[in-house]
């Protein structure tokens, strides 16, 4: 009786919010008026690429150790963007990314078309330079090819040249090389599936003004090669240009964009691209620390054959980001779009917001056709300590500044100790979860601060309820209790948490919690279930999950 209780709810339910998706956007760039507001994603798609194919763009970024990979992401404008697939389902090596590895993985890849196909390049730290191809950037990629293996060779892009030769640029990251500051250029066979020359240094940015050069991107115009490339750091830098009439250089270069007068710190990073009516394009990054790697849309005009990415309005060469500006002329006025947020778990199939931080495992949990997906506890181990361990999150990037996230769910506990809630994740974290005690479940809050250092959780027990009971002859009762569990994010992700049990009446619990971001990833939201002991594991069906910009 109590499935098909919540199956009827849950249709119900979806039935509102499949209209109330289209309202509740937490936050949307095109502003109705032919104009849009900076940044164009208020997510987490850090090191983003772009690339035309006809009427579309289509871009990637960094996806570390979170599975799947390589987001794919659509519009017709620059504007409104759809997530419309992951490039990577599973991360090899396998058995290493069956973990939660943080901050490893794909970093900053490369996305291009060319004779028909997509090509995504990307370097791992740790194994070296990959490769992926598609024909339809929507359907299945190919298996990674592995191009070139090796530590520490990162922020590769390839460049197909008039003459037949391929060739690929990419930096070093210090922290597995013991070098960086310098981009480098080889040679590819003509599949562009492995290199096929030695390394050549093109810059070295340790000349005393444009530490951390990384991040580059090589294309050609009018006879030049040009790299463009971040410089000066994550949250501080600026956009750097290099050109050159020959690939292996010498290289001049210019500063084509900075922070300047604005808000916008360290904009860089990113990639350019022309629309159909000639107009060029710069889509980058901006580091907001807990909010994640968010993404700006900047014009970018050509004078005297170099670049110049924003407004300036000091005639030097130099622009500096816009908040607001005009939208970019692609012959038409496209539909507002934005990445999926809520959930009602209603298909076979997840939303593409999810992510797990490790590759996933089919008993993480199943999709259904029962209106809830169900997550299984999944086993600590003996030497837990805090959820830094912990591959079986499902987990979503912040979406907005401010949003309210609340989930739906029960939970049938098996064992004592299980516990399933909603959880804000970083290098700090905390959650609000039910955990099974005895004849009761206990309502708590966990913080831990430094996570990675493998600092403890401090928990604190906010309330109790009484357990509830479906007899099950021959095993052991299951022990069930439904809640709605939610967390609100304010300016400065400052987040408080809240429970109610119709669903009507919430009660505000714990203490207020400040957001930060994880290893090279931005904070995220989403959902947990975690048993401490072996054997029989309970489980967690979740309802819904939506989000609301309240």
């Amino acid at each position: 009786m109590r499935k098909k209780t919540l199956f009827i709810a849950g249709m119900m339910a979806c039935c509102f919010v499949a209209s109330a998706q289209e309202i509740f956007r937490t936050w949307v760039a095109d502003k109705g008026d032919g104009t849009y507001q900076n940044p164009v994603l208020y997510a987490d798609y850090s090191d983003p690429d772009v690339c035309a194919a006809g009427d579309d763009f289509y871009m990637t970024a960094s996806s570390f150790n979170c599975i799947p990979g390589l987001p794919i992401l659509h519009s017709n404008d620059l504007v409104n963007w759809s997530l419309v697939n992951y490039a990577l389902p599973v991360q090899e090596p396998q058995e290493f990314f069956d973990k939660a590895q943080h901050g490893k993985g794909v970093w900053a890849p490369a996305i291009r078309f060319h004779n028909g196909e997509f090509y995504i390049y990307w370097g791992d730290p740790d194994y070296g330079i990959y490769l992926i191809k598609a024909k339809d950037p929507k359907g299945e990629w190919s298996k990674p090819v592995l191009v070139k293996a090796g530590k520490g060779m990162i922020d590769p892009t390839p460049l197909w040249d008039e003459d037949g030769k391929v060739y690929l640029i990419h930096a070093y990251a210090g922290s597995r090389s013991g070098v960086n500051s310098i981009l480098v250029i080889c040679e590819l066979n003509a599949e562009g599936t492995e290199v096929i020359s030695d390394p050549v240094m093109v810059f070295d940015g340790n000349d005393g003004k444009n530490h951390t050069v990384e991040g580059p991107k090589l294309y050609k115009r009018n006879g030049y090669y040009y790299i463009f490339a971040p410089a000066g750091g994550v949250a501080t830098g600026w956009q750097l240009v290099l050109r050159s009439r020959n690939i292996y250089g010498p290289y001049e270069s210019k500063m084509v964009m900075a922070q300047g007068k604005t808000t916008v710190n360290g904009p860089h990073q990113g990639g350019w691209v022309d629309t159909n009516t000639g107009e060029s394009w710069f889509v980058h990054f901006q580091d907001q620390g807990a909010y994640g790697r968010v993404i700006h849309l900047n014009p970018m005009k050509w004078i005297n054959d170099w670049p110049v990415i924003g407004a300036d309005k000091d005639m030097d060469g130099c622009g500096e980001p816009v908040t607001t500006y005009k939208k970019p002329n692609v012959g038409r006025t496209y539909p507002v779009a934005t990445p999926p947020e809520s959930d009602e778990f209603n298909t076979r199939h997840l939303g593409l917001q999810w992510q797990w931080h490790a590759n996933k495992k089919d008993t993480y949990g199943f999709t259904t056709d029962l209106g809830y997906i169900r997550l299984y506890a999944g086993s600590l181990s003996k030497e837990f300590v805090n959820f830094w361990e912990v591959p079986n999150l499902l987990m979503q990037k912040f979406p907005a500044e401010k949003f309210t996230a609340t989930a739906k769910l029960t939970f049938t506990a098996k064992q004592d100790g299980e516990q399933a809630g909603i959880i804000v994740m970083g290098w700090d974290y905390s959650y609000l979860s039910v955990r099974k005690a005895g004849d009761k479940f206990i309502l708590q809050q966990a913080v831990c601060k430094d996570a990675e250092q493998q600092n403890p959780e401090q928990v604190k027990e906010l309330a109790s309820f009484p357990v509830e009971y479906l007899k099950m002859p021959g095993v052991a009762d299951n022990e069930w209790k439904t809640v709605y569990l939610r967390v609100k994010v304010i300016k400065g992700a400052v987040c408080t948490f809240a429970y109610s049990l119709n669903g009507k009446k919430y009660t505000t619990v714990g203490d207020a919690f400040t957001a930060r971001q994880g290893k090279w990833i931005g904070a995220k939201v989403g959902l947990f279930c975690v048993t401490p002991n072996d054997g029989n594991r309970g489980w967690a069906d979740v309802d819904w999950f939506r989000m609301t910009n309240e």
